[in-house]
Parts: C-alpha cells; sequence; structure tokens
C-alpha cells in the first residue's frame, strides 16, 4: 500500500485557522476536503437546519406538491412503489407516514428481489394494481429508466411522480413528474447529492410549507424534525457523499435517532446491541441497523422493514425485528460462502483483469451486491457479481475511486439487457451468453477509464502526529467533521517512528491488540482487524497509520486507535 500525503497548501491552513478561530491541525483537516473557502469550512463546521435551501428550488418539486394535494383534496386513490434496500424503506416509510398525519392511507409496494426485481418492474406494477388501480403512483428510490412501465400505467389511466436519484440511462425523459436532481438540476446544487429519502424529505417539507401559507392546522402540528431519524438512517446506508445537504440531515438525523420515539427504530436497537439513549453513529447505521433493515429485501420481503419502521405496538416491532436479525444471520453465512467461491474463481480466471466479473448460476441475488463490494475493497478494482435469473446473468457491481460505473456501462450497454445506478454501485442484468464478450468489454473500458494507473491501492495521510498528540483535544476535532463517509472520509494519522509497547497479541480469527506508551506513561490501545498475516515487530522503530475513536466500555471512555497499515522504516 502506497502512503500519500494529502496535499494541502500550509498559506491555506494558516488562512483558514486565522479566518474560523481553529487550530492548524482543524483547518488542516478541513483543507484536504477542497471546501472552496472559509464560509463553505465554517457551514461545514456547524451544519444547521436552517442552511437547507427552499424545497421548491428542485426542479418539479412544486408540481409533485400540486399533484399531491390535488390528490388528497378529491380523495384519489395514491399508491406508493419503493425499492427493497434501506434508501428506498425508509422513504417509502417517510412518504407514508406523513401522508397518515392528514388523514391520507395510501398504499404501498415493495418489489419482491426474486420474483419481481428491481424498482418500477410491471411485475411489481401488476401487483400494486390488483389492489385497485390508484389515480396517483409514486414510485421512490426508482422509476428514473422506467418508461415502458410508466407508459403502461398512464394507459390504465394512472398519473406517476418519480422520487429517485439513480442516474438516466435510457436517453430520454420518463413521462412522469421526475424528481432528480442528478437529471434535472446543475451539479453545484447543495441538494444535489441526496438520495431518495433525503427527496422524499424535501417533499414533505415542500408539502407541509405550501399547507402552512393556507393555513392548514396539521402544517402547523408537524415537525419534520421528527423524519430526520429516517433520512439519516437511508442517506448513511446509500453511501451518498456526506456533504451539503446530506451532512446537515444526516448529522441532525443522527441525534434524532437518539431520541427517536419510533418503537420499530427501538426494537431494532434492541436485536442490534444498541441502548436507547445513546449516541448513534454512522458506523451504526453502516455495520447494525441498516445490515438488518437489508436482510428482508436480500433474502425475503422488504415490506417486513416498511411495517416495522412504520410499527407502533412495540411487541409486534419485535417480533419483526427479531426476524430481521434472523434473516441478517442468515445473508452473513450465504455471503461466507459465496467470498470463498468468488476468491477461487478470482484465482483461476481473473487475476490480470483491470477489472472483474464473476458468474455463478448458484449464488444468491439478494447477496451478490455485497460481495461485489468486498471484492472491489479488497483487490482495489471495480467488481461485478452475477448470480442466474432464467436465461439472464443478474447482479450487482461495486466500484473503486477513479472508476466511473455508469460510464463504463455505457461502453457496454450494447451487451446489457438492463443496467442503472451510481458511479459507484450498479446493477446489472444480460443474457448469459453474452457473458464472455461482456467480460472482455468490461475489462477494457475500467483499463481505458484508469488510463494506465497502478492498481496498487493508496492510503491517503491527513497529516502526522506525535503519539502525544493524540488527546481529547483532538477527539473533540475529529468529533467536530462527524459524520464521516463519502465526500468525507475518516481522516488517517500517520506516526512516524514509534515503538510498539509489547508483542502485537492476536486474537479471533485474524485481528490483533496493540499498544503504545505516551511519554507520561499513559498507555494507548489499538486494534487491527483482519491483519494478523502481517505483525508489526515491537523490537524496533515502525511508522502506523491510524484511525482514532472514542471506545466505551463499562461506563468508561478511552481512545481507541485502529491501525490501517504499518510500514518499516527503511521504506
Amino acid at each position: 500500500m502506497v502512503w500519500r500525503m494529502a496535499t494541502v497548501s500550509r498559506r491555506r491552513v494558516r488562512d483558514l485557522a486565522g479566518a474560523l478561530g481553529v487550530p492548524p491541525l482543524m483547518a488542516q483537516l478541513l483543507t484536504r476536503l477542497n471546501l472552496p473557502g472559509s464560509d463553505e469550512a465554517d457551514a461545514f463546521l456547524h451544519p444547521r437546519l436552517r442552511q437547507l435551501d427552499d424545497p421548491f428550488r428542485i426542479t418539479h418539486l412544486r408540481d409533485a406538491v400540486r399533484r399531491l394535494r390535488r390528490a388528497m383534496a378529491a380523495n384519489e386513490r395514491i399508491g406508493i412503489i419503493g425499492d427493497y434496500d434501506v434508501d428506498g424503506v425508509t422513504s417509502t416509510a417517510l412518504l407514508v407516514h406523513a401522508l397518515n398525519r392528514f388523514g391520507i392511507f395510501p398504499h404501498y409496494t415493495v418489489p419482491h428481489r426474486v420474483r419481481e426485481g428491481y424498482g418500477l418492474s410491471r411485475a411489481v406494477i401488476d401487483r400494486t394494481l390488483e389492489s385497485g388501480v390508484p389515480d396517483l403512483l409514486i414510485a421512490v428510490d426508482c422509476g428514473t429508466n422506467s418508461i415502458e412501465e410508466i407508459e403502461y400505467l398512464a394507459s390504465r389511466g394512472v398519473d406517476v411522480i418519480v422520487i429517485d436519484h439513480h442516474r438516466s440511462t435510457c436517453g430520454r425523459p420518463v413521462p412522469a413528474l421526475l424528481i432528480n436532481p442528478h437529471v434535472n438540476d446543475e451539479e453545484d446544487r447543495p441538494w444535489r447529492d441526496l438520495c431518495s429519502v433525503g427527496l422524499v424529505f424535501k417533499l414533505a417539507h415542500g408539502l407541509v410549507k405550501d399547507l402552512r401559507n393556507e393555513g392548514d392546522p396539521t402544517a402547523y402540528k408537524m415537525n419534520l424534525k421528527d423524519y430526520l431519524d429516517l433520512v439519516a438512517l437511508g442517506t448513511v446506508a446509500d453511501v451518498v457523499p456526506l456533504t451539503g445537504e446530506n451532512r446537515i440531515l444526516t448529522r441532525a438525523g443522527l441525534k434524532a435517532l437518539r431520541s427517536t420515539k419510533r418503537s420499530g427504530l427501538h426494537a431494532l436497537f434492541h436485536v442490534s446491541g444498541i441502548g436507547l439513549g445513546t449516541p448513534i453513529t454512522g458506523s451504526d447505521i453502516s455495520f447494525k441497523l441498516g445490515p438488518r433493515l437489508n436482510a428482508s429485501g436480500r433474502l425475503a420481503d422488504a415490506e417486513l422493514s416498511v411495517r416495522l419502521l412504520l410499527g407502533k405496538r412495540l411487541e409486534d416491532c419485535l417480533d419483526m425485528a427479531g426476524q430481521l436479525d434472523r434473516m441478517n444471520r442468515e445473508r452473513r453465512d450465504i455471503q461466507r460462502r459465496m467470498a470463498g467461491e468468488a476468491a477461487r474463481y478470482i484465482e483461476e480466471k481473473l487475476l490480470d483483469a483491470g477489472g472483474y466479473v464473476l458468474f455463478n448460476p448458484e449464488w444468491h441475488h439478494g447477496v451478490v451486491g455485497i460481495v461485489a463490494g468486498r471484492l472491489a475493497r479488497k483487490h482495489n478494482v471495480p467488481a461485478i457479481v452475477l448470480g442466474k435469473e432464467g436465461p439472464l446473468a443478474k447482479g450487482s457491481g461495486r466500484s473503486v475511486e477513479g472508476v466511473n460505473l455508469v460510464e463504463v456501462l455505457q461502453q457496454c450497454s450494447g451487451l446489457l439487457d438492463s443496467w442503472g445506478g451510481h458511479p459507484m454501485a450498479t446493477g446489472v442484468s444480460l443474457p448469459i451468453h453474452n457473458l464472455p464478450a461482456f467480460q472482455t468489454a468490461f475489462d477494457r473500458a475500467v483499463k481505458q477509464a484508469l488510463e494506465g494507473d497502478s492498481r496498487e491501492p493508496t492510503l491517503e495521510i491527513a497529516t502526522f502526529v506525535r503519539v502525544d498528540d493524540i488527546t481529547g483535544d483532538l477527539m473533540k476535532m475529529i468529533d467536530r467533521l462527524h459524520p464521516f463517509g463519502e465526500g468525507n472520509p475518516v481522516p488517517v494519522f500517520g506516526l512516524e517512528g514509534v515503538r510498539l509497547a509489547r508483542l502485537p497479541e492476536v486474537f479471533g480469527k485474524n485481528h490483533f491488540r496493540f499498544s503504545l506508551i505516551k511519554w507520561d506513561g499513559d498507555v494507548l490501545n489499538g486494534v487491527a482487524w483482519q491483519k494478523a498475516d502481517r505483525l508489526p515487530p515491537a523490537d524496533c522503530p515502525i511508522d502506523l497509520a491510524v484511525k482514532l475513536a472514542w471506545n466505551s466500555f463499562n461506563g468508561r471512555r478511552s481512545i481507541q486507535m485502529e491501525m490501517v497499515d504499518w510500514r518499516r522504516q527503511d521504506y
């Protein structure tokens, strides 16, 4: 792994520290984020809900509010179709709950991944219509590329609103009211990178704002902050950039999660080992809450997760959360088996490939995306993992820095049946007989995107510090940068020429603990995950790259290092 120091201007650091009144180290941590100026840096450090832009500036949102109000006033039948991931589930739950407050009870449907496929498919539409043809259908976290399906709905007399953030791949606009900043709005808009639950929140904001202007008593009683817990869940789980309005909503949403009154979330906290009232972090969503909410959509029916988020009786919610927890354990077992098979596949067939395309007819559709993500991170190459569905190979892709999957797949589109998503994550399906040609085309397109760049992973060091600099004051600076995620990575600190206090202590299957001693005799403890196959020495100086976090145990809080990498000083 190549260590690379974050490129920052010393003058810029000095000027920013003076303008904001912060220590130079904090200014350096901010400078690496490429914020345009001191005003933007100050807003980043102090994200406030009042900084959110007018929802009606989003293209077509005002028209969507007007159509929705017309449906509410005429007591029209409203249907909602949402995706089966956390973003889709939270989007559906937020919209249903907000409409319920106005006495509107829409019928909602979430596609069954195996039987109906992704998004606004004809199969899920037909199932929705079996319950009665709606006058208005709202598609959330899907629909941007569903031209034929929306034309079919129009033929049945259904108006359609699409609230989505996926890129357009179909070349022409869908015949619907489309709220999608990646299709309709300029790149510099603060709402540009909102995922679907953030856009649904903006729709709810617009609806409440419009009704308050007319003196609606229910709108005045509604507190939109009550929905920020759902917004934080969907935003963090969907791995969108945590900058701009995403940062504002997520930071406030994490606070809302701590005090949420949703019985479903209380139950989810219980099975996830999170105590009520304890601070919720982005990591809690990524590794505890999100995987459980995702589990039903991966292995069964994602409507279970929507029902959990809308549930009121704690007893019922505990039962549903228990089901999700069991599904998540089953998902992990399937994932471990698939990961082993994928490792053998790569070793036998793909060692020299610039991008991986893996296929196994037995692989589970609900887990291919996770396996693709792990392969991409481990090997630092884009990976597409496919299972079998009839005559099609179908699955998901995950990318790495420097490779836009949407652009890569555009070059391979003639071989594909369908595809779409984000630059870092996509869904793909293609005829099985096209697989060899697709593997070749994908490999060529990835290599072209990288333009000969080395595949060796790089590690960006935010700054080098001394062991004695790792104090509560440094942790306070780091805390001000939360939440971390895409666009705001966790800072990695370099420590030069340190000696471990003792030999590393291996635990679990492939982890180890280590420790350093500060000048005053205090001990700093650390952990290295999945790195016991390369233990650092304790008898000579080494350089460490670490992340820093608080560790709470038995009511006590201490600083814990997480080792990202180490190197000898003879580099």
